[in-house]
């Protein structure tokens, strides 16, 4: 048996003796619904009361799998550290009700000099926990408990269909209900940029509209306004989280999580209540019924919404409710795609501007196959001594011919191993040989970033992505501008070297010796090349 230090029991020998009787019990606290709620209902209860004045000293939350020590280290509270507004000190005597904890405490305790007796009730204490009791049986769970199961279970049906794997938060579904009030809910599905996981379903396509309006407009202030925003929300909603209680918020993506860590809630928000993580009865029906008729329609029509495009559908369900009087125990639910209201949103979004469209076709037309990820790349120049020298090579290409002004050929360099730059080579000769060098300016639609994209085009009209830069940067600015400006002198003729050496004492100034390859080319502006 663990006994305390030396020096802890002359400290607490020191302390006053109160005249008074404490009672000390361990009982198990929780909820009837605790199934279905916070892991913080659950557990036990540890208190210490002081029954001559009728007051709580010390009280503690723990684990059922806790061992007999975290009865003592309550106790431990109780005497030094009481809550207000008791005052340090030792009883006289303590009384329990269970033989297990009076024998424990004796063995602990003998060295303080303090009576530990039996007593199969203990007044104030029973008290007390009739109290707690009632208010945990009084507290509303966070579902009605005969749909508990049956919405958690739906909502990992959800979970596993993944809906945010080809549904975007602007592709709306009506669900036409015609029940509890509720004549349609809008369901947007998050998730498709993988942060946050869930189903919206609005009660109102105005409300809807208004929150993506909000989130859309004053970027500035848009912390602030947006949580004024949410909250004036009407919807009912289904949301994924981690089950890992873990501060850190670098847990990683849910979806890569497995399903044991995944933890649903449900809830409702609204602009006169606010958020609340709780549902009532019809609300839990009404999401039940969604929930199905969605599962239902993702099921039914799961190859059409993949395509790019969100096509005109719809279908009717009838929808079997739980537990629901004799008379209806059926719904009537027509799930439809609102391709109107999404091209709206996205209009509002600004995703089906014409230069989107563009700047999607020059994505689609680009590859990014051709340099790998871990090669060095930079702009600079090449001295006339030096190309002269380099056109020696077995691997040169010409692209005609030109006047040597200025302090050298505008180039591009990509510096890389010797197998990877043997392949670079390979590859832009198998598709004729390199042909132009552009850089074309790009907004990317996630960041709001403007970015400079580097590409090469070969002679059979590939293009090839060999950087991607940001266009504010104050380095390939300065660098741009030397590129321009020896092109201008060059009259449009610049190059491409291919060297090896990434990992030598070379690595980002490549010598002569790493040098395999000189394309020359021409610089060609986005418009030339129909970039535009």
């Amino acid at each position: 048996m663990t006994s305390f230090n030396r020096s802890t029991s002359r400290r607490l020998q020191k302390l006053t003796r109160i005249p008074s009787v404490w009672e000390g019990d361990r009982r198990p606290l929780s909820s009837p619904h605790a199934q279905f709620t916070d892991s913080e209902t659950k557990g036990e209860c540890i208190l210490w009361v002081d029954a001559s004045e009728g007051i709580v000293r010390a009280m503690d939350m723990v684990d059922p799998s806790t061992g007999p020590e975290a009865i003592v280290r309550t106790l431990m509270q109780a005497i030094e550290h009481p809550q207000t507004p008791a005052k340090p000190g030792k009883p006289q005597r303590i009384v329990v009700r269970d033989r297990e904890i009076q024998f424990y405490l004796r063995g602990v305790l003998q060295d303080l000099d303090i009576a530990i007796d039996y007593f199969p009730e203990l007044p104030l204490i029973d008290e007390l926990f009739r109290s707690f009791a009632e208010v945990i049986d009084n507290q509303i769970p966070d579902l009605p408990p005969k749909y508990a199961k049956l919405l958690h279970d739906k909502a990992f049906e959800v979970w596993q269909a993944a809906p945010w794997e080809f549904l975007e938060e602007q592709q709306i579904l009506s669900i036409e209900i015609n029940k509890w009030d509720v004549e349609k809910l809008y369901a947007s599905v998050m998730g498709m940029l993988g942060i946050e996981y869930g189903i919206l379903f609005y009660r109102s396509e105005d409300s809807l509209k208004r929150f993506r309006a909000a989130v859309l407009s004053d970027e500035e202030n848009l912390n602030q306004d947006l949580e004024e925003a949410f909250l004036k929300q009407d919807c009912l909603f289904l949301t994924f989280d981690s089950s890992n209680d873990s501060e850190d918020d670098d847990l990683g993506n849910l979806a890569d999580m497995p399903l044991s860590e995944i933890q649903p809630t449900f809830g409702n928000i609204h602009p006169l209540e606010g958020l609340r993580s709780v549902l009532y009865e019809e609300e839990a029906l009404l999401t039940f019924a969604a929930l199905e008729s969605l599962l239902r329609f993702l099921r039914d029509h799961h190859r059409q919404l993949y395509d790019e495009d969100f096509p005109p559908l719809s279908r009717r369900y009838r929808i079997s409710l739980p537990e629901l009087d004799q008379n209806r125990q059926s719904v009537s639910v027509t799930v439809s795609t609102m391709t109107e209201l999404t091209a709206e949103l996205e209009e509002l979004a600004g995703l089906d501007d014409d230069d989107d469209d563009d700047d999607d076709s020059i994505f689609q037309a680009i590859r990014d196959d051709l340099i790998p990820e871990d090669a060095f790349m930079s702009l600079g120049v090449l001295s006339w001594e030096t190309l002269n020298y380099l056109r020696q090579g077995d691997n040169y290409q010409a692209a005609g011919e030109f006047a040597q002004i200025g302090d050298g050929l505008p180039i591009i360099i990509i510096q890389t191993s010797r197998p990877k730059a043997k392949a670079i080579i390979e590859n832009i000769q198998e598709n004729g040989g390199l042909n132009a060098i552009c850089f074309h300016n790009i907004a990317d639609p996630f960041d709001d970033d403007d970015y400079d994209l580097g590409l090469l085009q070969t002679h059979n009209h590939e293009l090839f992505l060999f950087g991607q830069f940001l266009d504010d940067d104050p380095v390939h600015i300065e660098a741009r501008k030397k590129w321009h400006q020896r092109c201008q002198n060059t009259n449009g003729y610049c190059g491409l070297i291919i060297a090896k050496g990434l990992t030598g004492a070379s690595r980002g100034n490549p010598q002569l010796k790493d040098m395999m390859a000189l394309l020359e080319a021409h610089s060609l502006s986005p418009e030339e090349l129909s970039l535009k």
